[in-house]
């Protein structure tokens, strides 16, 4: 069965997942935007999709609802869709980090209803996204989050909510980590007497390059760093810093500031 996904919010996780599934095939005529800023509407409009300032005449005209707006927003936007939820009963998916299903359903009244981490390389269709499901939530919806979401790249189920705080805190912060070391090989580069031109082209060559190789091996990543780790060569000097300055320690409790951040947003949202 053919069916219809619109989104509440235009911003870029909305104009990332419309184009990935545009670029599978999808006809315009199937997607909606709600927005409420004319600009982000005209946007989407080239498109060819419909758009609408109205919520709730989005709700009434599609089978999947992706809530795409910030979590702070969710509890202003959704109670005043209830009744309109309430009697559709489309399928709502959440990308909002941090508000829990529970919190959704007491707003919304969905019944089906899917909480998702997607990432920013989603706009790029390379994205790293995982789901969970509340319970009471069919196959059917499940496969089709699947299909929304794999429109722009990897996409996990995951077997409990909490997992994926754990999730928000790896692939959906992950991201800014990668860019954050990638600045610091960039800044080093340019004091080893590189050019800015140069250092950019190669750190950003060997971060594509390393990634690439760890997706095609058998090996794990641990195995993959030995193997470029020469004993008493610049490799491992460079590694024995990292080590000396407990850099997998560093890692861990920022994703544990990033865990526990994503919970907290959901309190907030909570007190509202």
């Amino acid at each position: 069965m053919t069916y219809k996904v619109g989104f509440i919010g235009g911003g870029n996780m909305a104009s990332a997942l419309i184009g990935g599934l545009l670029a599978r095939g999808w006809s315009p005529d199937r997607l909606w935007v709600a927005d409420p800023e004319l600009d982000t509407l005209e946007r989407h409009r080239s498109l060819a999709v419909h758009t609408t300032e109205s919520n709730a005449r989005l709700v009434a005209s599609v089978d999947v609802v992706v809530l795409a707006v910030k979590p702070q927003m969710m509890a202003e936007v959704l109670p005043p869709l209830a009744d309109m939820v309430r009697s559709h009963q489309p399928l709502l998916l959440s990308v909002a980090a941090g508000i829990s299903t529970s919190l959704l359903r007491q707003w919304s009244a969905a019944e089906q209803l899917i909480r998702a981490m997607p990432n920013t390389p989603a706009l790029v269709q390379c994205g790293a996204s995982a789901y969970y499901a509340a319970p009471g939530t069919d196959d059917t919806s499940l496969l089709r989050v699947q299909e929304i979401l794999s429109a722009v790249g990897l996409a996990l189920p995951v077997e409990s909510e909490e997992q994926i705080d754990a999730v928000t805190a790896l692939s959906g912060s992950g991201p800014a980590y990668f860019f954050f070391l990638m600045e610091a090989m960039q800044l080093a580069a340019l004091k080893l007497g590189l050019n800015e031109q140069t250092a950019r082209a190669l750190t950003l060559q060997t971060a594509a390059g390393a990634a690439q190789i760890a997706l095609r091996a058998e090996e794990n990543v641990t195995e993959l760093r030995r193997r470029v780790t020469s004993p008493g060569g610049t490799t491992a000097a460079a590694i024995s810093v990292f080590e000396k300055a407990q850099w997998q320690r560093t890692v861990e409790e920022a994703m544990q500031a990033a865990y526990l951040r994503s919970q907290s947003l959901g309190n907030e949202g909570g007190n509202r």
